[in-house]
């Protein structure tokens, strides 16, 4: 529905689904998306918000609801699993529920 109402306000001819606010209208870069994040950030009066942070919240959620690291490490896009690992946050109940699940 966002998107949609997005997609309704674009004036530009270009393919990409995202592009940048000011003529012209490239495809929106990374950069371009940090700098997005960080004003919604300051608009609610968050400070230090970047994409990474999101990264790392969505990659902890899969692995506290039990997605297997494997799978963490393909949607994150690593190559490294040690990557994946030092990436998501592991909540210390669930260390400790599945040391009484599979250990005692």
């Amino acid at each position: 529905m966002y998107i949609e109402k997005y997609l309704e306000t674009r004036t530009d001819s270009n393919e990409a689904l995202f592009v940048s606010l000011i003529k012209p209208y490239n495809r929106l870069v990374i950069s371009g998306i940090e700098i997005a994040i960080r004003n919604l950030g300051k608009e609610a009066n968050i400070n230090k918000v970047h994409p990474h942070k999101f990264r790392r919240t969505m990659a902890t959620m899969a692995i506290d609801k039990g997605m297997p690291i494997e799978q963490v490490q393909k949607l994150l896009g690593h190559i490294k699993i040690d990557t994946t690992m030092e990436y998501a946050m592991v909540n210390q109940n669930n260390v400790k529920n599945s040391h009484r699940k599979y250990i005692t």
